[in-house]
């Protein structure tokens, strides 16, 4: 009982803490949509950095990554450590740096409005808006999953899962509804330094409880020697790519991920924190996983639905410092959650009421407000309760949200960067390639079976390839071919991205 009292005070002690840079944030903040979902554009290299660093350190990578590695094997260290960390910073550049010059020349918001603009189209904008919140949710969820199962492992079962995963919901609403993107950015920042710092010191404490590196490997080539060569079982070529190119694409359109494309304060900002980006997921990703390859090894033994993190914690280290890591593993999801409700709020006001109703966005910003929090309290709740019974892995959800994300990268590509592209050519590459994806990720072959009165199959993959990655083909097969034999609509701009006399410094 101690134990868990000591363990529940130190999550609550951490969470005080973010809640009180929120509180100072909130009074530091204009009463504008700028300053609130973009901290007026005026992020620098550090912040910038960390904010977008914390905001992924979901359930997804800091418990889900760890389970794999323990489970498959640490070559997930090549998915997300590596080749992720690789070719989102790629992706950072060419797509967050065109954005963060088109933004800063029309004051664009979200993606919704960029997009919605150049095509004449607010339907392509409500489009863009309501599959981004449909991937949104998933993704939310996942956090509070992994929240609840955090607080579960961390106290053996006296907590309930319920509990965790109703904690941080609550947290989050809180925090969203106080910071915006300042506090935000500036917990984010804490939090990211933070969560490094302990994951090498966690790594350093377990190794010289069991002897070292080469005792713990030595250990793990005993019990799974499969585990340290590359390729076979889960880890295909098709799958690794196939994978790694999902997260990455998913990332890049992540409306919290997305919206800090327009926050940079200036194009040597974008510059430095592209390049740096790499380093940083490597940092974390490779000792975070290794700890749970190791964990196989070692004999760890994993509750059934709980997570390896904290069992090796719990193994090898006092109470305290695993008490300490949850909570600052719990603060890394609360930053990704805050962070996904405030850009999930920007796109319901921004994108869905303003132009459904036909509301006025500066007489009517009283009415606004009160949807924007009302809607944050409901679109999480309800992830709560689906957390409570969705069944799967972090891992499997997070990459079905991942998937359904980067669907919609290469026609954003093409928008920015190609004048043929057509609002028509949109509309075949954005639904064209949701609805490919997903007929695989819905139980909907039952039902068409029953229509056409035979079985209907639809592929797990692709000769190897996952249905994500096929699917982001034929979003761009769509987009590029609907284009070309299209004429542009009367009310499109293709100069809207024209961006030759903005100035980028």
């Amino acid at each position: 009982m101690a134990d868990t009292a000591l363990q529940l005070g130190i999550v609550g002690a951490y969470m005080v803490v973010a809640l009180a840079v929120g509180v100072v944030a909130y009074r530091l903040t204009d009463r504008t949509a700028e300053d609130y979902y973009l901290a007026s554009r005026t992020l620098g290299t550090v912040v910038l950095l960390f904010t977008t660093f914390a905001t992924l350190l979901s359930a997804f990578t800091f418990f889900g990554g760890p389970n794999l590695a323990y489970s498959a094997g640490p070559e997930w260290i090549l998915v997300m450590g590596l080749m992720d960390g690789i070719i989102f910073a790629v992706l950072w550049y060419v797509l967050g740096y065109k954005q963060w010059l088109v933004g800063k020349r029309h004051g664009y918001v979200t993606l919704g409005e960029m997009l919605g603009d150049r095509f004449g189209s607010t339907a392509l904008r409500v489009v863009v808006a309501a599959v981004s919140l449909f991937w949104l949710f998933p993704y939310v969820m996942l956090q509070q999953k992994g929240a609840g199962q955090a607080i579960v492992g961390l106290t053996g079962g006296a907590v309930p899962f319920w509990v965790g995963a109703g904690g941080i919901t609550l947290f989050m609403v809180l925090y969203v509804a106080l910071s915006g993107m300042r506090g935000v950015a500036w917990t984010d920042t804490l939090q990211g330094l933070f969560m490094l710092s302990l994951v090498w010191v966690a790594v350093a404490w377990v190794l010289s409880a069991v002897g070292g590196a080469g005792e713990a490997t030595a250990a793990l080539a005993v019990e799974n020697p499969d585990f340290l060569g590359l390729g076979g079982g889960l880890y295909t070529p098709q799958y690794i790519i196939s994978t790694a190119v999902s997260i990455a694409f998913g990332v890049t359109m992540f409306p919290q991920i997305n919206q800090r494309f327009f926050a940079a304060g200036s194009k040597k900002v974008l510059k430095r924190t592209f390049a740096l980006w790499p380093i940083l997921v490597v940092l974390l990703f490779v000792p975070a996983f290794m700890l749970g390859a190791w964990a196989a090894g070692l004999g760890v033994t994993v509750p059934e639905g709980g997570n390896v993190i904290p069992a090796i914690l719990g193994e090898y280290t006092p109470t305290w410092f695993a008490a300490l890591v949850i909570a600052g593993a719990m603060a890394a999801m609360m930053s990704s959650s805050d962070s996904m409700l405030l850009s999930g709020s920007s796109y319901l006001t921004r994108d869905l009421y303003r132009p459904l109703t036909g509301r006025d966005e500066e007489s009517d910003e009283s009415r606004e407000t009160l949807v924007a929090r009302v809607g944050v309290v409901v679109f999480a709740t309800l992830s709560f309760v689906a957390s409570l019974y969705t069944p799967g892995t972090l891992v499997q959800i997070g990459d079905t949200a991942f998937s359904g994300f980067a669907q919609l990268t290469v026609p954003v590509a093409l928008a920015l960067y190609w004048q043929g592209t057509t609002r028509r050519g949109m509309y075949a590459g954005v639904l064209g390639s949701q609805l490919f994806y997903g007929l695989h990720v819905f139980p909907v072959v039952s039902t068409l079976s029953g229509l056409v009165g035979t079985d209907v199959a639809v592929p797990a993959t692709y000769f190897g390839w996952t249905p994500g990655v096929v699917g982001i083909l034929v979003g761009a097969s769509l987009t590029v071919g609907v284009s070309l034999v299209t004429a542009p609509a009367a009310t499109e701009d293709r100069t809207a991205y024209a961006v030759s006399g903005v100035e980028s410094d």
